[in-house]
């Protein structure tokens, strides 16, 4: 298997060299390529990722998360790409055992296990509910962004994928309502240490909403809007 890792980063130059080696060591068996994507860092993201000899692609400015991993995307030459964050919270040795399923499902979900803030939790679990009555399938972990996905596969749903927030929850949705196979693996997930996280979840709450309700309605959209017009006829009715 050939793997192209694509690392979206924006102002992560603390993180990049262990992450770069964590990786390298990890898959010192495979024949890969490591492609990071500065998305307009401030800091000296692209001038650190470049002295370790990866594909380093540097945005201009700053677009988005979502842009990033796209630009990523396009730039894989594998047939198989691995999705992770640069903020050291996804273990890279955990890559193994995503890869180990990835031979028969489309995309391969990393389900985080480690400790969140508790209102983080708290949406993660609305969201994951939600996305779940949706596509009839239990979701796991919608958000996550440690993922192994058939790069043929991926490159259809481009078009679909948020500049922002949140690809990841575009992609499993995207995938699930089109028949395409998806599985999710626990992993572990560390507690970020350098920098900040760049996802509010009260903020976002809202983009995740959007995203939901978009897939919602190109797939089935009986399935959001049938049950808002009953409770809407109902209410109207009682009121009558």
């Amino acid at each position: 298997m050939k793997l192209s890792v694509i690392i979206p980063a924006y102002n992560e130059e603390d993180n990049i060299p262990e992450l770069v080696k964590k990786i390298e060591d990890v898959l010192s068996d495979y024949e890969k390529e490591i492609i990071l994507v500065d998305d307009g860092s401030e800091d000296n993201s692209f001038e650190i990722a470049s002295m370790f000899g990866i594909k380093v692609i540097r945005h201009p400015y700053n677009i988005g998360n979502g842009a990033a991993v796209k630009a990523g995307i396009r730039a894989a030459v594998t047939d198989t790409i691995v999705l992770l964050d640069a903020d050291l919270q996804h273990p890279p040795e955990e890559i193994l055992s995503l890869i180990k399923e990835a031979e028969l499902y489309d995309m391969v979900i990393g389900s985080r296990t480690g400790c969140f803030f508790r209102s983080r939790g708290i949406a993660n679990w609305f969201f994951n509910t939600l996305a779940s009555y949706v596509t009839g399938r239990e979701i796991l972990d919608l958000t996550s962004g440690f993922r192994v996905i058939k790069t043929e596969v991926c490159k259809k749903f481009l078009y679909l994928l948020p500049n922002r927030f949140s690809y990841p929850a575009t992609l499993t949705l995207a995938f699930l309502k089109s028949g395409r196979s998806v599985k999710f693996v626990p992993v572990k997930t560390n507690k970020r240490v350098k920098g900040k996280s760049k996802i509010h979840p009260f903020k976002d709450g809202i983009k995740f909403m959007l995203i939901i309700a978009k897939i919602a309605t190109i797939y089935s959209p009986f399935k959001v809007f049938l049950p808002i017009s009953v409770f809407f006829f109902l209410t109207g009715l009682v009121y009558y």
